[in-house]
């Protein structure tokens, strides 16, 4: 049946109200995003550098240490380390294959010390030959390099035992002059605090984001204080090297640690100005943001960098107040043509019906997602990681913004189920086309976002909150299906998304990412899962 008159002006008042809501909330929070945050100035001295930065160059397209058959021109490291050498008076490998054993040699050149590592990993032939190689590039290079780094991070892999990297620290020890070091997170050298012996000095990471029970920005310096002071007094007599720290500037939010331009640009800040005040030895992560990382690490762990991939300049100043965003042009061109391509959709498919309020309420549907249009490719230029992922989210991401122009043609009739719906198109036997595309985009969109919202409540430590693929939709399908039909198949994928987004939420609760999705997810599930009464488009 159709709608009466004054149910279907209902609908177009909802609809409005609804979009109006969501578009005034999302462009407040863009432009909370412009707002400058004064933070504390860092103002070294003359000549006064960071101490350390760790460097892998592998920050170019399609470059990562993954590619055993992979190197990287002397040329690049060159590039590299003479931008890195305006900042820092050293930088830290972790490895010295695909070329990196040209490093000390550049390194001298631009005038930077060298923290060389040797990568110890789960096979003991590729660790015997990296070792040599390490320890014979430190020998080669005394006058640069300022010590030998013997794993990093290997007990926290449980790769190798401590006994084992006991004996592979002794036998680094034994063959080079330069000082001996082992590096991990500083709880697994408080559980295995007998390494201490056989190294010359204990590098610890510490790293508030990662933390078991994540740290926020504002008490993150506080822990760092706190953790130091912990591990010297453990291995009070030693020197203690700090040799991984820093904070991300884009990804997931884990709990209440959120990754941000602003947030690294405090961090780094104020982190240096404690280490300078303290006389702390440290080496920040990282010296460039490393793109391959988000395979490990999902988006946050491409962006540790304080210089950009593509560019390598700085990603935020050292002094001075720093925003989020330099800029609202892209959204609200975003946000106009969105709103011109419904309004232009919505009048030609008027047909005399809806009259200005369906035309208004279409032009904010547009605008909304227009606006989230720009703001979904924003974030999928910093976490798609491959082609994959560029074409089945990419294709999630075009159906979404798909069903906002079939919105703007619509008027009002009650969804069908999503198998109804596909049969009406196939046999061409509806005169409702605007609504059964609708119906079809709402049961396909539904899989999708249940199999995201699975995916993530499974495994979420590196799984960034999809809000912004499904966001759009969300708001489509709220007050589009919400006096309409839906099939068994719907009605289970609607079930699955709200089970998993309330069961993701529950254990950060305070989390605005965590919270956003809770909201997407049940705007996208609850009008398939109210009662329905039987109805007939």
């Amino acid at each position: 049946m159709h709608l009466a008159p004054v149910n279907r002006r209902t609908l177009w008042i909802t609809l409005l109200l609804t979009h109006l809501l969501g578009l005034t909330a999302l462009l407040a929070w863009v432009l909370g995003q412009t707002r400058p945050v004064e933070m504390h100035d860092l103002h070294l001295g003359s000549g006064e550098k960071l101490k350390c930065v760790s460097y892998a160059p592998y920050h170019r397209p399609g470059q990562t240490p993954f590619n055993e058959q992979g190197y990287i021109e002397r040329s690049q490291i060159v590039e590299d380390l003479t931008a890195l050498a305006k900042i820092t008076d050293c930088v830290r490998l972790y490895s010295v294959d695909q070329g990196l054993d040209q490093v000390p040699e550049v390194a001298r050149e631009v005038g930077i010390k060298v923290l060389v590592g040797a990568w110890i990993g789960h096979e003991r032939k590729k660790n015997a030959i990296e070792l040599d190689r390490a320890i014979a590039l430190a020998n080669a290079n005394p006058d640069v390099v300022s010590a030998l780094i013997v794993g990093n991070e290997v007990l926290l892999r449980r790769e190798r035992s401590y006994d084992e990297m006991k004996a592979l620290i002794d036998y680094a020890q034994a063959r080079t002059e330069v000082p001996v070091t082992y590096a991990d997170v500083w709880e697994f050298w408080m559980q295995n605090a007998g390494l201490a012996e056989s190294v010359d000095f204990v590098t610890v990471h510490i790293l508030p984001f990662w933390e078991d029970e994540p740290v926020d920005i504002v008490h993150a310096l506080e822990h760092v204080a706190d953790i130091h002071a912990e591990v010297s007094a453990r291995f009070a007599g030693h020197r203690i090297l700090i040799g991984e720290t820093g904070w991300p500037s884009a990804g997931r939010q884990r709990e209440e640690s959120k990754p941000s331009r602003v947030n690294q640009a405090r961090y780094i800040r104020e982190f240096i100005h404690q280490a300078h005040d303290k006389g702390w030895d440290y080496n920040l992560i990282e010296a460039i943001d490393q793109p391959w990382k988000r395979r490990l690490e999902g988006t946050v762990g491409g962006f540790w960098g304080m210089l950009d991939a593509h560019t390598l300049a700085p990603k935020f100043p050292l002094a001075g107040p720093v925003a989020e965003r330099e800029t609202l042009q892209k959204p609200l061109l975003g946000t106009a043509i969105g709103a011109l391509i419904a309004l232009l959709l919505a009048s030609l498919s008027a047909r005399g019906q809806g009259g200005p309020i369906r035309l208004a309420a279409l032009t904010l549907s547009g605008a909304l997602c227009g606006l989230v249009a720009i703001l979904h490719w924003e974030h999928a230029m910093l976490a798609y990681r491959n082609m994959i992922e560029w074409t089945v989210l990419g294709a999630v991401a075009v159906l979404g913004s798909i069903s906002c122009g079939v919105l703007a043609c619509w008027h009002g009739q009650p969804l069908v189920s999503t198998a109804s719906a596909w049969q009406n198109l196939r046999a061409r036997s509806s005169p409702f086309i605007a609504r059964d595309l609708l119906s079809v985009l709402h049961g396909v969109l539904l899989f999708s976002a249940a199999i995201a919202a699975l995916l993530l409540f499974v495994d979420s430590r590196y799984r960034d909150f999809p809000v912004m693929l499904y966001l759009a939709p969300a708001m489509v399908f709220l007050i589009a299906a919400w006096t309409g039909q839906c099939g068994r198949a719907e009605k289970i994928c609607a079930a699955l998304i709200a089970i998993t987004v309330v069961g993701r939420w529950l254990p950060e609760p305070a989390n605005p990412q965590a919270i956003a999705w809770l909201l997407t997810g049940l705007a996208l599930a609850l009008p398939a899962l109210r009662p329905q009464q039987h109805q007939q488009g």
